[in-house]
């Protein structure tokens, strides 16, 4: 079995597993906030329930109605933007010369708002693109 990560064929027959994937990420960071680990924060719970509810989407059995797809791009835009939107404020502290990252680097809402716009935007990628389509 050719397993190449760079083919597109290989992460779209893998969409549920991935789906699943998502479900536990967005589900582990919620118990993380809800157990205190973590501080509460409204664009991080934001972008774990786009996360979630993502993955749900993409456990379905047939997505390529476009409804599903239309409602797979609106939540996910959401989630992208206010992502973005989160990753932008950390930008706006380098510019001004007061960016630190603290003790817990790897909580930095600079790195965490980065990875939930890769996980969003790729989910979306995943739902929206039917190789079938694209066939010459």
């Amino acid at each position: 079995m050719n397993m190449n990560l760079t083919k597109f064929e290989v992460w779209k027959n893998s969409q549920r597993l991935l789906g699943v994937v998502a479900i536990f990420i967005g589900a582990g960071a919620w118990a993380l906030e809800l157990s205190g680990v973590v501080y509460v924060c409204p664009y991080c719970r934001v972008q774990r329930t786009v996360i979630i509810m993502l993955g749900l989407m993409m456990l379905m059995p047939d997505i390529r109605h476009w409804i599903y797809r239309y409602v797979a791009f609106v939540i996910g835009f959401f989630g992208a933007v206010v992502a973005a939107n989160q990753n932008f404020l950390s930008w706006k502290l380098i510019s001004s010369g007061e960016f630190s990252w603290g003790e817990q680097w790897y909580i930095h809402p600079l790195l965490l708002s980065a990875g939930a716009l890769f996980i969003i935007v790729g989910q979306v990628g995943l739902m929206l693109v039917d190789p079938r389509e694209s066939e010459d």
